[in-house]
């Protein structure tokens, strides 16, 4: 009997082979594609519909691709011929919101904003806050390792997930982690499946950290600077003098510029960089004033509102990026990491690759935390061979600086092949071993992270 034939004998109607999932399923949102449909999508329910199809993969030695809302931007869940799409976007409840315990009980599937509407009814959140909030779930937030605008402060997923409940390849329930504030028994496997991009196990299910709602306004800052390294420079400075932003985010000339047209704005003065940067809580207004003092004194030219709407609508401006970028023309949406400090050495890196490439790098950080996303700007719907020569050089100028490959977006199967320039040759094999403990036959989400396709 066929896979697939298995697959609807055990499964019935939620195995899914359409045109438009199959379809759906071979991209993510890098605008990279597998080279064909995979055998179908299960679109799993409950947790034994996920342990029954793993059942049927593992016997049949049939690799599976996990996949929430396909939102990721390094293909981590592209799924290509022969390989089943396990879909966990219909698990989606929220099973228990403990605010005595500050702790929830969540399904992979349930949207990263949908869970804080809901949560926002008891008086806590979850800070996790990617770009992606609207239309990313929760799962891949956790596979993913995801960031935000927030996370400086507030921390990134890997600070906000007391425990994941995990399928293995064989079909196997592991429940990992702990309710509780402090919890040091045996390994950390929990963090080690947050950022393993559906290598090790399928998640399906999540207790995650939550925080009391932020009291007190908010007040948001905007500067503008004549260069990037200025802009980065005092970034730098404002994370020195011992002030904690919510946000602190930059954007280049050529992205700034980029947004402006996008939405209508004026023209930014050629060369003009920006930081956008907003302070909460109860000393919001001080914290506020000491970054604005900072900002001066770096040559910044300052606009500041305590204004709730007003700085929403400068954040609107940040949070416009990708479709601003969408307008220049195809792009490869990159993602590194450097040390605070050396942000203003990491924008002279991206100018120099750019002039020696001729390459165009609209560049946006999370400036509170050193992450950087440079994007490649091209023509046409693949990457061409000297698009990736000045991203493979940009990833090695981040590493030289004392930086990594991806701070949030994952390697996925974009990123494999530096893999090991960052971790080195034997902490690069002891993490496939580790990875084979987990899945023997190597089925879960073959080729991605480690380039075993």
């Amino acid at each position: 009997m066929s896979v697939l034939a298995l697959l609807r004998q055990d499964l019935g109607d939620i195995v899914d082979t359409s045109d438009e999932f199959l379809e759906q399923a071979r991209a993510d949102r890098s605008g990279h594609r597998s080279p064909g449909r995979p055998l179908a999508v299960v679109r799993a329910r409950t947790v034994d519909d996920v342990q029954r199809t793993l059942r049927i993969a593992s016997a049949t030695a049939t690799p599976v691709v996990v996949r929430g809302a396909g939102t990721g931007l390094a293909g981590a869940a592209n799924a290509g011929p022969g390989q089943i799409v396990l879909s966990t976007a219909e698990m989606d409840r929220i099973i228990e919101v403990r605010p005595d315990d500050l702790l929830a009980v969540v399904e992979p599937g349930i949207l990263n904003a949908t869970l804080n509407a809901q949560l926002a009814e008891h008086d806590v959140w979850w800070a996790p806050d990617p770009a992606s909030r609207e239309i990313s779930t929760v799962g891949g937030n956790i596979a993913t390792g995801a960031g935000g605008l927030l996370c400086a402060k507030y921390g990134v997923v890997r600070d906000a997930v007391l425990g994941v409940d995990l399928v293995l390849a064989d079909g196997r329930l592991l429940r990992l982690g702990h309710r509780t504030v402090k919890g040091v028994t045996g390994l950390d496997l929990t963090s080690l499946v947050i950022g393993s991009e559906g290598r090790l196990g399928v998640i399906v299910g999540a207790t995650l950290k939550l925080r009391r709602l932020v009291e007190g306004g908010t007040c948001t800052i905007t500067a503008t600077f004549d260069s990037v390294r200025d802009a980065a420079a005092a970034s730098a400075a404002v994370t020195a003098s011992g002030a904690q932003p919510a946000i602190m985010e930059l954007m280049d000339a050529r992205m700034l510029a980029a947004v402006h047209a996008l939405l209508g704005l004026p023209v930014s003065d050629a060369g003009t960089a920006q930081l956008t940067i907003q302070t909460d809580g109860p000393a919001a207004r001080e914290e506020a004033a000491r970054i604005v003092a900072v900002l001066r004194a770096a040559g910044g030219a300052v606009v500041e509102t305590d204004d709730p709407v007003e700085g929403e609508r400068l954040l609107a401006i940040r949070r416009s990026t990708h479709p601003a970028l969408a307008a220049l023309g195809t792009t490869l949406i990159e993602d590194v990491a450097v040390p605070r400090s050396a942000m203003p050495a990491m924008f002279d890196e991206i100018a120099r690759i750019e002039q020696e490439y001729g390459v165009v790098i609209p560049t946006v950080a999370h400036a509170g935390d050193g992450n950087l996303h440079p994007n490649f700007i091209f023509d046409g719907d693949e990457v061409p061979d000297h698009i990736w020569e000045a991203a493979g050089e940009l990833f090695r100028a981040a590493i030289r600086l004392g930086g990594t490959l991806t701070g949030e977006h994952g390697i996925g199967m974009l990123k494999s092949r530096w893999l090991a320039e960052e971790l080195g040759e034997d902490q690069w094999r002891i993490q496939r071993d580790i990875m084979r403990v987990f899945d023997p036959q190597g089925i879960l989400n073959p080729g991605k992270v480690f380039s075993d396709a």
